[in-house]
Parts: structure tokens; sequence; C-alpha cells
């Protein structure tokens, strides 16, 4: 998904955290389904479940507009968070509006896909109240589609994520459409490092935006108390290439692949509890309000 450590987590900021996979596996841990909501393989791009072409436009037009200019420019205005100012559980039942275009494997509403994911680390690991809730906040910058958050098209939110800034690799899906991304032709943007040095850090390297980089900013710029792994998974979890095929590695500091491992772990969980069995929100809500306020202040500027 490789030893990992683990201590007791505590709630100083940026902690790092090390833990043993051996002792995190429980005796009921979450068993991995074998298919989707719509009975097909996870991440089967190619399979017509009614969504085939929806996903794939959405990624045509990820990876022809995702430049390194454009990434820069986002950054530069979200990191303003000017939009809002409101509680994490407020975000989360905004996302009731929101269905990922992006995403093969579910059409229910977001929310819904952020419990589960929560219910089933909470259950397979009781004591690591900060990755709970780390699942619950994952994919709260899925708002940004809202239009009180700018309204950006869909590309520009949700889907796998990608440096920019450097080649396109191989592993991303539907790569032929990069062919089409100014940058595919830049050679300032087109090696295999391009603007990076290997060991940079991959806080040192632009992804292409969306939200998992937007939750990030937002967590971090609110002061949460969430250990330095709960942000990196934030950061990181929609990063594919990395997660399955290991490209881009040579980018990654050592900080980097201590947290690697936590994502590892989380990985499974945010990818294959998605189901049409849905979580009872109000009977859950209290336990997840508690850790809200435990990690986060009461209002965060968005």
């Amino acid at each position: 998904m490789v030893t990992i450590c683990i201590g007791k987590v505590g709630q100083a900021k940026g902690q790092k955290i090390q833990l043993d996979a051996n002792e995190l596996v429980s005796n009921d841990e979450f068993a991995l389904p074998e298919k989707n909501a719509f009975g097909n393989s996870f991440r089967d791009y190619e399979t017509d479940n009614g969504r085939k072409d929806i996903v794939e436009q959405h990624y045509k037009s990820s990876h022809i507009n995702q430049t390194y200019e454009f990434v820069k420019q986002m950054r530069e205005e979200y990191m303003k968070l000017d939009k809002a100012e409101m509680g994490i559980w407020e975000c989360c039942e905004l996302l009731n509006e929101i269905v990922d275009e992006s995403d093969p494997d579910l059409d229910e509403p977001q929310i819904q896909h952020l419990l589960q994911s929560a219910e089933a680390i909470r259950k397979d690991y009781p004591n690591e109240d900060w990755l709970h809730l780390t699942a619950l906040i994952h994919d709260l910058g899925k708002i940004l589609v809202l239009p009180k958050f700018g309204g950006l098209p869909q590309w520009a939110v949700v889907g796998d994520t990608f440096p920019v800034g450097c080649a396109f690799d191989e592993s991303n899906v539907h790569h032929k459409y990069f062919k089409e991304n100014p940058d595919f032709n830049n050679p300032k943007h087109n090696t295999r490092n391009g603007v990076y040095i290997e060991g940079c850090g991959l806080d040192n390297v632009l992804m292409s935006w969306g939200h998992d980089d937007y939750m990030y900013m937002v967590a971090k710029e609110n002061g949460t108390t969430l250990p330095s792994a709960g942000l990196f998974i934030v950061r990181y979890h929609s990063f594919y290439p990395l997660h399955k095929y290991g490209a881009y590695s040579q980018f990654m500091k050592e900080e980097d692949k201590e947290n690697f491992k936590w994502l590892k772990v989380f990985n499974k969980y945010d990818l294959y509890s998605k189901s049409k069995v849905l979580v009872d929100v109000e009977k859950v809500k209290p336990y997840y309000e508690s850790l809200i306020a435990k990690y986060f202040p009461a209002k965060l500027k968005w």
C-alpha cells in the first residue's frame, strides 16, 4: 500500500508521527471490496458505466488547462482566504450540493464519501482520532465549484493531481490529452525534473490546482493542530501517479517519505469505502464535532 512506526499522537501543531504498520492492523480490518458502487472495478476509466464520457472529458479539460502559470495564479488568488468565514461542519454540509464528475466509482453527494471514509477508518483505528478527522475534511476543498467560492469548473477542482513545471508522467490517467497543454512543448517545463531539483521536497513542487491544495491551505493558515501527516494526506490524497506508480518520487525528501506511509494507510479507505450504503449523518455528527473542536478553531477563513 514497508515498515511504518507509531507512537502516541498528541496535539502539537505540525507534529511528526511515526507508526508501525503491523500495529495498525486490527482483527476486523476493513475488507477491500472487489466492485465499486456501479458493480465495476475501482478506478476503471474504460468501462462504460454511464459516467465514462463525463470522466474522460473532465480529464481532457484538466490536462489541457492545468499549466504552471495557471496554478501560480490560482494559489495567489486563493491564498487571500477572503471567500467566506465558517466552521468545518458548516462546510461539510455544503458538500451536499456537489457530485464529483471525475469519480468513476461514486455519484453520491460528497458528504457521504467523507463519512464513509472516516467511519471505516474509525472502526479499524479507534484511537487515531486525528486520522478520523483527516478523512472527514480531506475533500472539503471541493466547495471551489460553488459560486461563493469562485464557481471553478470541475477540472480545476477535482480529479487526480500531478506536478506542473516538469514533464507529465505517462502514468497519469488519460495522458494523451497533455499533448494539448502549452507546457507540453515548453523546454523549461517538459524535462523529467523541469524547474525543480531532485529531493527538493513536495512542498516545493507546484501541484495541479484543486481541492487538495486549497483545503491544505485553509487548514494550515487557520492554525489547525492536526499533525503534519494529516496535512500531507489532505494535500496529496489525489496524487495517484505517486500513490500507484511511484511517479515523481524523485522530488520527495525524507519527511515526505515518512508522511507518505500514512497516506498509503489512508488511501484504501478513501478509494474503497465508496458505497451505496449511506451513513446516518445525524448519528455520527456529535463525534465529529468534538474532533473539529479539538483540532480547529470554531470559525475558519476560506
